[in-house]
């Protein structure tokens, strides 16, 4: 469908609400971050978007993402082998002159980054510990805590999280990689959204699976 492109697209800068707080943090086309969000090294994918009060620290968020109020990924981790788990040992700085950041345990926190794919939702108050992998589609349940990796189209939830079923067959899931809708323009992804409405999947994988526009 031809179509002036400012007739199709909307503004594609990020929209961040005044009250969050972001640094290092990497922003999509289309994403979007809500009121009081506080982000440190994040990756955020085009059209992926943060509700209000979540936090993140050392993530890669893919595009399409789903990330419900109150959530909070890779969770703060303590030093619970050392004489004090406080932060004190790690972060003497706060508190004294003179004593800085604990950098080898700060380089401990980012190499247990977090990985999220394409198309996630993650449930209200759902925490993701450090370095836990969600793959493309999955749902997280809400207060549900994930303390391992979760694949793809699954949908897990409870403490700790736990499989409930698939999204999709294998051969389904399987097609919807193929198919990395994902990735498709903003212009061609506007034209599939009435399909996406009305058809059931297997019909709209048949259908755009053959589009080359």
């Amino acid at each position: 469908m031809d179509r002036p492109e400012n007739l199709v697209l909307k503004d594609p800068e990020p929209r961040i609400h005044p009250t969050a707080e972001l640094k290092a943090c990497k922003l999509g086309r289309y994403a979007s971050i809500g009121e009081r969000v506080i982000l440190r090294e994040v990756t955020v994918g085009d059209f992926s978007y943060f509700e209000r009060h979540c936090e993140a620290i050392y993530t890669t968020i893919g595009k399409f993402c789903s990330i419900a109020a109150n959530s909070r990924i890779n969770a703060l981790e303590h030093p619970i082998e050392r004489l004090t788990q406080h932060k004190v040992s790690y972060r003497p700085n706060e508190y004294f002159r003179w004593l800085g950041v604990d950098t080898a345990f700060r380089s401990r926190r980012q190499e247990k980054s977090v990985s999220i794919g394409h198309d996630v939702w993650i449930g209200h108050g759902a925490v993701i510990m450090p370095g836990v992998a969600i793959g493309n589609g999955a749902v997280i349940g809400a207060n549900a805590v994930v303390t391992q990796d979760v694949p793809a189209y699954t949908i897990v939830a409870g403490v700790p999280a736990k499989p409930l079923r698939r999204r999709f067959s294998a051969a389904v899931a399987a097609r919807i990689e193929t198919l990395a809708w994902w990735d498709w323009a903003p212009e061609k992804l506007a034209d599939a959204i009435p399909d996406m409405q009305a058809m059931p999947i297997e019909a709209f994988l048949d259908r755009w699976e053959n589009d080359a526009c």
